[in-house]
């Protein structure tokens, strides 16, 4: 069983930053592409960031140039460093794994899921 653990949520003012991570034990973290899906109440949940096993990014336009996703395959850990947050950004955050080349940002190319971690942006 794949198991994927998200961290790094919280409050924090408009304009602030956090940095989320996600960790796995798969013995094969290169292998899988990751993506980073957050889900607002009365929501669908949306990809936000995906990050290919080649480490090409996509990202959502409502996040490009504020959000980074990265990968460390070394340390099995992938991070979202998210910038200039805005209210809007509220939701809840997942992180998404699946075996392949990636990058994707559409729910359907990914089979494993966190549970999340809360993240509020008050203004």
């Amino acid at each position: 069983e794949v198991r994927l653990v998200e961290s790094g949520g919280g409050s924090v003012q408009a304009g602030g930053s956090l940095q989320l991570s996600c960790t796995s034990a798969m013995y094969n973290f290169e292998a899988y592409h990751w993506g980073w899906f957050r889900q607002a109440p009365g929501k669908d949940r949306e990809g936000i960031a995906a990050i290919g096993t080649d480490g090409r990014a996509t990202y959502a336009d409502s996040v490009k140039d504020r959000f980074t996703i990265t990968r460390d395959n070394a340390k099995n850990t992938l991070a979202l460093l998210m910038n200039n947050l805005k209210p809007e950004d509220t939701a809840m955050y997942f992180c998404a794994a699946e075996l392949g080349a990636g990058p994707s940002l559409s729910r359907d190319d990914f089979g494993w899921w966190g549970q999340g971690t809360q993240v509020t942006v008050y203004s």
